[in-house]
């Protein structure tokens, strides 16, 4: 870890600078759609057999668990660094196995490697949320919003830039996801540690500025995504330009610290600080004291919503069960189309789904930064609560899948867009809310508890119902082999993933209900904090 003078007002800026970069390589667990059809080939694979590989790889988000466990007691550089190994070597065998460097291994040795592969990314994501969140939690909706919006795009930066060099080569393509995050972790490990939150107005207000610094270059980098893709086929010229272009934009979050640096001097900084000193010892002591007070009390009585949670506190409360079944029925789901998408287009006639891919991923990125920003408007101006864009997300995943079932002209492109902008709501509001509900001090194991209804999910959705329902569409076609062709080959997986849908909204509405009196708090709190 790098250490830095104690004056250093933009060391906490520069950790998440880091943190933005991890997240744009961690989408590396959705880019299964990339490479499928080639190992599908390369180990003569049925459908159903294809799609437990995606769940295995799923499933190593459940080992998560472990990541979440050590999350209080190591470093995050660490934890980092653990990620980028087992990414390394779980992607780097696939990528042997693509390249035919070596012959396709028995289908349970992939099944560990590909497992190690989708496990590397629970301890990044770790690592990045559990210390960005402790380092900004007056801004929690931001900070989940921005980290988890990068996630999203990261499967299009991944996808367009292999597009742009290499033709899609899938080889090429494992090849990236087998080097670029080690890197990028390796980086992020010499950077990215705790720091104190913000304590006062003036630093809660200019983490709020900031952060609409960090949004616009957000969208900035998703614009410019999405003006690649949806221009067609492009020279190998113009595609380097955009590649560079992409690198220069994915550069600019260091703006903020850099101007810190050179316009926010120490003695600005130190003077600032020092207007508030008095007040602030004072408030020092008081917390204390209270803290000492709530803490007796606290061992007496079972903790409400909205305070800090133990994991088995947690796990008696009703309200978290709602929260994991609801964020099973929308995460669960996208996985699905996710992880399926090479063969829903290839169903549709489309040889070349790779569009579809980043559609998925940006617009992903625009559910997930927007949810972020304007559920903590809301809960700041009226007391909101954070679970209604989960409730309303579900209801537009809900037309998603109707449009895909319908398999209209355009269709798939409705659907990965609507199913996209509500994946990445969903992933944004909930470990932001589950913060909120059951506190930040185990949040850690909270998080990789949550995220296990991504293997769970895939499990479900991808590997059983898709699996099987297209397997049996595929077989009863007269002489139909292991592919299907056609709008029913996935017709009824997706009517199944509407009526989960519908189901995941009326829990929302269940929770929005129940936990509006914590969110009226919080409004209350940072109205006190502010005036």
């Amino acid at each position: 870890m790098v250490s830095f003078p104690s004056n250093f007002v933009g060391e906490k800026w520069l950790g998440f600078v880091t943190a933005i970069w991890v997240q744009a390589i961690c989408g590396n667990n959705y880019t299964f759609a990339n490479y499928s059809d080639v190992l599908k080939s390369l180990m003569s694979l049925t459908q159903m057999q294809l799609n437990n590989l995606s769940v295995v790889k799923d499933v190593g988000k459940a080992f998560g668990i472990l990541s979440g466990l050590v999350s209080d007691r190591w470093p995050t550089s660490v934890i980092l660094m653990i990620g980028a190994i087992m990414g390394f070597i779980g992607y780097g065998v696939q990528w042997l196995v693509v390249s035919q460097r070596i012959t396709p291994l028995p289908y349970w040795l992939m099944c560990v490697f590909m497992c190690m592969g989708g496990n590397s990314t629970t301890w990044m994501n770790t690592a990045v949320l559990v210390t960005c969140m402790r380092n900004f939690s007056k801004n929690r909706g931001p900070i989940s919003g921005i980290l988890k919006g990068y996630v999203g795009l990261s499967t299009a930066i991944f996808t367009d830039i292999c597009t742009a060099l290499f033709s899609s080569d899938p080889s090429k393509f494992l090849l990236m996801l087998t080097i670029v995050p080690a890197v990028i972790c390796l980086i992020a490990s010499l950077f990215l540690h705790e720091t104190k939150s913000a304590s006062t107005s003036i630093e809660e207000n200019q983490e709020t500025r900031f952060f609409n610094v960090f949004n616009l270059i957000a969208v900035t980098v998703a614009v410019y995504l999405l003006a690649f893709d949806v221009t067609g086929p492009h020279e190998h010229v113009l595609s380097l330009v955009f590649s560079i272009g992409l690198l220069v934009l994915l550069a600019m979050p260091l703006l903020v610290p850099l101007y810190l640096v050179m316009f926010k001097t120490s003695t600005t900084f130190d003077r600032e600080k020092q207007t508030h000193e008095p007040l602030l010892e004072e408030k020092v002591l008081d917390e204390n004291e209270e803290r000492s007070k709530v803490e007796e009390v606290e061992t007496k009585r079972k903790p409400m919503i909205g305070e800090e949670h133990t994991i088995v506190e947690m796990a008696k409360t009703f309200d978290f069960w709602i929260l994991f079944v609801s964020f099973l029925c929308g995460v669960g789901t996208g996985l699905c189309v996710m992880n399926n998408m090479g063969q829903m287009g290839l169903a549709l006639g489309y040889s070349d789904v790779s569009l579809f891919i980043s559609f998925i991923s940006i617009w992903g990125f625009f559910g997930r930064i927007l949810s972020g920003s304007l559920s903590e408007y809301y809960i700041r101006k009226s007391g909101m609560p954070r679970l209604v864009w989960n409730a309303a997300a579900q209801i537009l995943m809900v037309f998603g899948y109707i449009a895909l079932a319908m398999a209209l002209p355009g269709s798939l492109y409705i659907g990965s867009i609507l199913v996209g902008i509500c994946y990445g709501v969903r992933l944004t509001i909930t470990p932001a809310a589950a913060s909120e509900l059951f506190g930040l001090k185990y949040y850690g194991l909270l998080y990789n508890i949550l995220i296990l209804n991504l293997p769970i999910g895939s499990f479900i959705f991808s590997g059983l119902i898709a699996g099987y329902l297209y397997d049996l569409e595929a077989t009863s076609v007269p002489g139909g082999g292991n592919t299907c062709i056609g709008a029913h080959c996935f017709r009824l997986v997706y009517v199944i993933m509407a009526f989960a849908s519908v189901l995941g909204c009326g829990l929302d509405l269940l929770l929005v209900v129940r936990t509006k009196k914590v969110y009226s708090k919080i409004q209350l709190e940072r109205t006190l904090v502010n005036s």
